[in-house]
């Protein structure tokens, strides 16, 4: 023992006089005068300790192996409790650790087990924080490294996971091929909701050109009718009778024999015979 000892920031030293303890110095220069003084080094920083893989049995019965570490570290403020209240506290902390641990996996079943272990690291931290408190020892974090189940159990895993990928495989498809009868369905849809549209469109041009068509001959027919009329107007009796004539002298030619006349037409021959009477007595 070194009668200058330097203490660095991270460390605390417990110096006892004659077997007193005289309290935690540091950091800086100690000074510790054999004989007299005995002195115990304490770190503060955190420290990794490796909790040796152990067998546990989860609540439904089933043994499994699991290794984790433990993030700890020495309370500044009471790191006289590290030296005075525990003899050697990193063991101390792996003993503790080791029950926890199967206490938690106790209460929790192998399924549970396997997929929450964030919430199995929580539990460990806080039951044994709550222990470790009285040592002055902190416990900052808990990881689980690995955990392996029996040989059967592990089979029984992945069969049941090769058939899960396979239900989610099915699955997927079935809906891929939804979608493909969706998407065709609604493509005939739209298909014939425009080849209707097309066709009402045709459908309505077409009337209206039939319509338009319609318009315009009966107004070439009007105006063929007002012409006619008008022309009408100015023909006198005279003209009449000629067309009347000829059309007569058309019958005569025919080799019909026998012809039916309109009784307009026996008037009109009765006015020709007048007409020809008037021009005899004159």
């Amino acid at each position: 023992m070194a009668i200058i000892n330097f203490v660095r920031d991270y460390q605390r030293v417990a110096r006892f006089r004659f077997g007193r303890f005289e309290g935690m110095l540091g950091p800086g220069i100690v000074f510790a005068i054999p004989i007299l003084h005995q002195i115990r080094r304490v770190e503060t920083r955190t420290e990794v300790l490796d909790i040796p893989r152990q067998t546990n049995i989860t609540k439904d019965n089933a043994s499994i192996d699991i290794d984790f570490l433990v993030y700890m570290r020495v309370d500044i403020n009471q790191a006289e409790r590290a030296v005075l209240e525990v003899e050697d506290y990193r063991s101390a902390v792996v003993g503790l650790a080791t029950t926890t641990l199967r206490a938690v996996v106790g209460d929790i079943d192998l399924d549970d087990v396997l997929s929450q272990r964030e919430r199995i690291n929580e539990s460990i931290r806080v039951k044994l924080d709550a222990e470790t408190s009285r040592w002055g020892i902190k416990v900052t974090n808990v990881e689980i490294r690995e955990i392996d189940p029996p040989r059967e159990i592990q089979e029984a895993m992945n069969r049941q996971m090769s058939a899960e990928r396979v239900r989610r495989a099915v699955i997927l498809e079935a809906d891929g091929t939804r979608q493909s009868n969706i998407t065709v369905a609604e493509g005939e849809k739209q298909a014939a909701i425009l080849k209707a549209e097309g066709a009402r469109q045709a459908e309505i041009l077409s009337a209206e050109g039939d319509q338009q068509a319609a318009v315009l001959r009966a107004q070439g027919f009007s105006d063929a009718l007002e012409r006619i009329f008008s022309v009408a107007q100015r023909v006198d009796s005279n003209t009449m009778s000629l067309q009347y004539l000829d059309t007569l002298k058309s019958l005569g030619e025919s080799p019909s024999s026998k012809f039916i006349f309109p009784l307009e037409f026996t008037r009109l021959l009765g006015a020709i015979g007048g007409k020809g009477s008037g021009d005899s007595d004159g």
